[in-house]
């Protein structure tokens, strides 16, 4: 099923694939997420791309894919809960709005965290100044170009990455800059587009004060489950599980999946939360 999942991701170019966390790994990424956020409430400022250039320019990434050293796949938690994260991709074929989506997280009022790119709000800015006063979600950022996020240019399912240490601060800190103009707050977490990153890239984030932040369960493969898919797919959820959502194809069939899941995962004792209550940043 994993390979499955690795295939079926590739081929609709908007996610990766992922494994579920092992004990021993969230206990290393509970004490990462821990030293990051020591490390935000020091800073005041976010470096500049030249003194970024020069920190990194003569570095070689050693690790690339979806679970790199400093990016957070599960909350730091065995308590029952699940964060809902939905990916607005932006592009000529991502900038839908599956409206259908935020209606029944707002009846039901289920939290979410939403990872908008810079083109997706470009192409819908009435609907995103919308959802940012929306208690319910947090804003957070999913790249300007969305692109890997690299150091060296390395691409993934045909979606060519950053190609050096200026393009990856442009392509966090350009959507982060538009998201504080828009809604007076910058963004706390980072998912690249593809969700690939190396760990120079992962650094990057890090100093501007983001968190990178993927995955253990892939919900809904771009958009492209159908609905029992996304229904499945959810319900292997554990404690702590962040999922990944799209919420640009309103034509796919993740709204539907999600009222299936969702009820279902309430009955199980879970519920819904946002990054930010328990990844604390500032």
């Amino acid at each position: 099923m994993k390979n499955y999942l690795i295939v079926f991701a590739s081929l609709c170019l908007l996610t990766a694939c992922s494994i579920v966390s092992k004990s021993e790994l969230q206990r290393v990424q509970q004490t990462q997420v821990k030293q990051h956020t020591t490390a935000l409430k020091k800073k005041t400022t976010i470096p500049s791309k030249t003194q970024e250039i020069k920190r990194y320019q003569n570095r070689k990434p050693i690790k690339w894919g979806v679970d790199v050293p400093g990016v957070v796949r599960k909350l730091p938690t065995n308590g029952k809960v699940i964060a809902l994260t939905f990916d607005a991709c932006g592009g000529k074929h991502g900038s839908g709005y599956d409206k259908a989506i935020i209606q029944y997280l707002n009846k039901h009022h289920i939290p979410a965290t939403l990872f908008i790119n810079s083109r997706w709000i470009d192409a819908n800015p009435d609907t995103f100044m919308e959802l940012s006063h929306n208690p319910l979600f947090e804003i957070e950022n999913h790249g300007t170009e969305h692109r890997p996020l690299s150091v060296t240019g390395r691409s993934v399912y045909g979606i060519q990455g950053t190609k050096n240490v200026s393009n990856v601060y442009n392509e966090i800190n350009g959507n982060a800059q538009k998201i504080k103009k828009l809604t007076g707050k910058f963004p706390k977490f980072f998912r690249s587009g593809t969700a690939y990153y190396d760990d120079i890239a992962v650094h990057i984030v890090n100093d501007l004060n983001e968190i990178p932040v993927n995955f253990d369960i892939i919900g809904d493969a771009g958009a492209t489950f159908t609905t029992k898919q996304v229904e499945h797919s959810m319900l292997r959820a554990k404690p702590g599980s962040i999922i990944i959502l799209h919420m640009n194809q309103p034509k796919g069939d993740t709204a539907e999946g999600i009222q299936k899941a969702i009820p279902r995962l309430l009955q199980e004792g879970y519920h819904f939360v946002k990054l930010e209550n328990y990844l604390k940043t500032k």
